[in-house]
């Protein structure tokens, strides 16, 4: 069965770091696409930012400059989003996602961390 657990949420200061973790397990996530996605009460799920399996990445341009999307290549079970300089915009419930192929709607998801940026 495969599952994503999201970790590392938490409370920071404007201004301030964080860094998510999505660890997955069930299957060989090596060729997956996986993708952060956030969201807020009351408004639709916002992606944040992919990565593939040859390292290639993208983010949005509302956190470009600040997010940076990883993988652990030794093991190819855990991605991480480092953000920097957070906003308080930046508050969300955080998701990872995965797929295996190109198109098409993500089909697993993690359970979500909260991340709450305060002034």
């Amino acid at each position: 069965q495969v599952q994503l657990v999201e970790s590392g949420g938490g409370l920071v200061q404007a201004g301030g770091s964080l860094r998510l973790s999505c660890t997955a397990s069930g299957d060989d996530f090596s060729s997956y696409r996986m993708a952060w996605f956030r969201q807020t009460p009351g408004k639709d799920r916002e992606f944040v930012g992919f990565i593939i399996a040859n390292g290639i990445t993208g983010v949005v341009p509302a956190v470009k400059g600040r997010f940076t999307i990883s993988r652990d290549n030794a093991k190819n079970t855990t991605m991480f989003l480092q953000m920097n300089n957070l906003e308080l915009e930046d508050t969300a419930d955080y998701f990872c996602a995965g797929k295996m192929r190109v198109k098409g709607e993500y089909e697993y998801w993690g359970q979500g961390t909260q991340v709450t940026v305060f002034s």
